[in-house]
């Protein structure tokens, strides 16, 4: 039997294209993307069209802070754990947790978070510990309208205190008025404070590290009006 070169070399290519788009589907079938460890830095999850939306990673790879498509670095940022991100890819909060022996004093820290739009958190579940000080709670914080300028924000971390750097924080929507606490503070107590819209605590119910209930309400300069125990 005659063998046309041409026909088999033809056959041989067809063979090995199928050879090779079969290995490739196996390549990346279920099976082949399972795993019992994944051992990384950071994973990054994103849409089909590339926009961020959650960011895992250690302390030395977690962002900074992702407004508008550019990143800025994060003044404060010092724990490892979850960056969550909207349909935009802005951040908009994040689970993050720190801890460990400093100084010869156990510390903890977690903290999860969800924000405004770009602005910071608004609501916050916190838990903190820095040797006997320990602190957890529920906060409840307004933010302005405005969006927060972070260039500024970062400026004014190297300002002094004082009037031209209260002027910087309005100006660049970085205001916060606690409205609520529900939680243990570092003395020991427990308590409900709910504030005014300038973040003015005006009634406190609480139980005290010696196990005595009370009200207190305060007017607008701090003072308390009146006191039930």
């Amino acid at each position: 039997m005659r063998i046309d070169p041409s026909r088999a070399i033809g056959g041989y290519a067809a063979v090995m294209t199928l050879a090779t788009a079969w290995l490739t589907l196996a390549a990346v079938s279920p099976a082949a993307t399972k795993f019992d460890t994944i051992d990384v830095q950071r994973i990054n999850v994103r849409e089909p069209d590339g926009t961020l939306r959650l960011a895992i990673a250690n302390h030395a790879q977690i962002p900074g802070i992702i407004i508008g498509g550019k990143e800025y670095p994060h003044p404060n940022r010092t724990e490892a754990g979850m960056i969550f991100y909207n349909d935009q890819g802005d951040e908009n909060g994040g689970l993050v947790f720190d801890g460990g022996l400093k100084n010869g004093k156990p510390t903890n820290g977690g903290s999860l978070t969800f924000d405004r739009w770009h602005q910071d958190q608004t609501l916050q579940l916190v838990s903190t510990e820095d040797g006997p000080d320990r602190r957890a709670g529920l906060v409840v914080n307004d933010r302005p309208d405005a969006p927060m300028d972070i260039a500024a924000g970062l400026r004014m971390r190297t300002m002094k205190p004082g009037p031209e750097r209260d002027a910087l924080i309005a100006r660049a929507g970085l205001t916060n008025a606690r409205r609520a606490w529900l939680g243990r503070s570092e003395d020991g107590s427990v308590a409900l404070v709910l504030s005014d819209p300038a973040g003015r605590p005006r009634l406190t119910l609480g139980v005290g590290k010696d196990g005595v209930p009370s009200v207190e309400l305060r007017d607008a300069a701090g003072k308390v009006t009146r006191t039930v125990r």
